[in-house]
């Protein structure tokens, strides 16, 4: 969340930006109005309470004076004075968790690099391969998946329903593979330390990384235990040092986390639904970084370039873009994604968003790090798919795809596949 202070002294800032960002339900008005209730309340209890001091002081004087003065009337003043403090104090506490409601609907503030607009037509592409042309008609990968065998989606709707995945054979090799090869380029060349984390997670770590109250409708939920299925590693991994102080000599922190992820998908009936492209669940690997606050945007390209290595070793065209204000996440400073390209569907396919997030994770988290001055401050934090599956299937199978129908294994995926090169019949 953003901090209270900065909203009051920033209200036009903080609208623009909320406006910036699609997000109507962000009361900032509100907000300010509660901050300056509470500080009226505030004030008149630190008012009381010098007042009781000064009783307390004229009541010891007249005793000094007289030990058998009647002090009951001060007594009493006091003790009404008294009161009014405790009634002011519970109101206090209610104009609290009022106000922590409202910040919770309160975007993160974009970057000032970030460009601003409703929607993705407003994305700047950074970079970009040239998108591979194959000398034949490309077919679509739930053709070549369905012709492979490893991909059946009568079955899987027969299972769960539309929208989910089922793979088979090699198919369900190749995800694995996958899997491995991400973890162990990121565990031994970019010195991230793995964490295998639950997959239901509880209220709290959800507010924490800001998927809920927005996205609570998006995310499926174990009623009876007020459990939620995780939409992303980032929820868990991210929450590992909720409520922490950490040192100084811990930063950097790098974890990275193969999960399921679950997503209802409010989208899920568009056009972009056939085959795996868009799927209730869902495997992916994910980078999380916790930082030093001024390390936090070069620590942001390491870890856009982190993902980038997995597609340049695969063999895949991708693009790097930057997400404008209006198609970017309700808690990031900053997102690129990375898009592989898709000759079989003819587009550019997302695999990756990496963000920084800034303080503003850390503040819902109360996750914190004692500074070499000695003061404690929050740490930033950052997340990337490196990559999301099974769109990075997706890109393999249609850009590797060969006349007679099989497919060609990416080198790097060979030595986590037995040695296999080619998919068949």
């Amino acid at each position: 969340m953003l901090d209270v202070k900065f909203i009051c002294e920033n209200p036009d800032k903080v609208k623009k930006n909320a406006l910036s960002k699609n997000e109507r339900r962000a009361d900032i008005d509100g907000v300010v109005a509660l901050k300056e209730k509470t500080r009226k309340l505030q004030q008149g209890v630190d008012e009381a309470r010098t007042k009781i001091n000064a009783i307390s002081k004229d009541i010891g004087a007249a005793k000094k004076a007289d030990p058998k003065s009647d002090v009951s009337a001060k007594q009493a003043e006091s003790r009404a004075i008294g009161d009014s403090i405790k009634k002011s104090e519970e109101e206090m506490k209610t104009l609290d968790l009022e106000l922590e409601k409202l910040l919770h609907w309160i975007p993160n503030i974009a970057h000032e690099k970030v460009p601003v607009g409703e929607d993705a037509k407003t994305n700047i592409t950074v970079k970009a391969g040239t998108p591979k042309k194959l000398d034949f008609k490309a077919r679509p990968h739930w053709e070549i998946g369905k012709d492979l065998g490893i991909l059946d989606e009568e079955r899987a709707a027969k299972l769960s329903g539309s929208n989910f995945l089922l793979l088979m054979g090699a198919g369900a090799a190749l995800e694995r593979a996958l899997i491995n090869f991400m973890l162990d380029l990121h565990i031994q060349k970019h010195g991230y330390k793995e964490v295998w984390p639950p997959f239901l997670v509880n209220r709290a770590s959800m507010i924490g990384t800001g998927q809920i109250p927005k996205l609570e409708d998006d995310m499926y939920r174990a009623d009876k235990d007020d459990l939620f299925l995780i939409p992303t590693a980032e929820v868990p991994v991210t929450n590992l040092h909720r409520d922490e102080i950490l040192s100084h000599g811990q930063l950097p922190i790098f974890y990275t986390s193969y999960t399921a992820c679950f997503r209802r998908e409010a989208g899920a009936y568009s056009k972009d639904t056939r085959g795996m492209q868009r799927i209730h669940q869902f495997d992916k690997v994910e980078m999380v970084k916790v930082v030093h606050p001024d390390k936090s945007w070069a620590e942001l390209e390491t870890l856009t370039e982190n993902a980038e290595e997995v597609l340049e070793k695969l063999g895949l065209t991708y693009r790097r873009v930057l997400l404008s204000t209006g198609d970017m996440s309700f808690s990031s400073a900053m997102t690129y994604d990375l898009e592989a390209w898709a000759p079989g569907l003819d587009k550019w396919l997302e695999v990756s968003s990496c963000s920084n997030f800034t303080d503003f994770q850390a503040r819902r988290l109360n996750t914190r790090f004692r500074d070499t001055d000695g003061k404690v401050k929050y740490v930033h934090t950052l997340n990337g798919s490196g990559l999301a599956l099974p769109r990075t299937v997706i890109a393999i199978l249609e850009n590797y795809q060969q006349p007679d129908g099989s497919v060609v294994i990416p080198e790097a995926l060979r030595s986590y596949l037995g040695g296999l090169s080619v998919l068949k019949k």
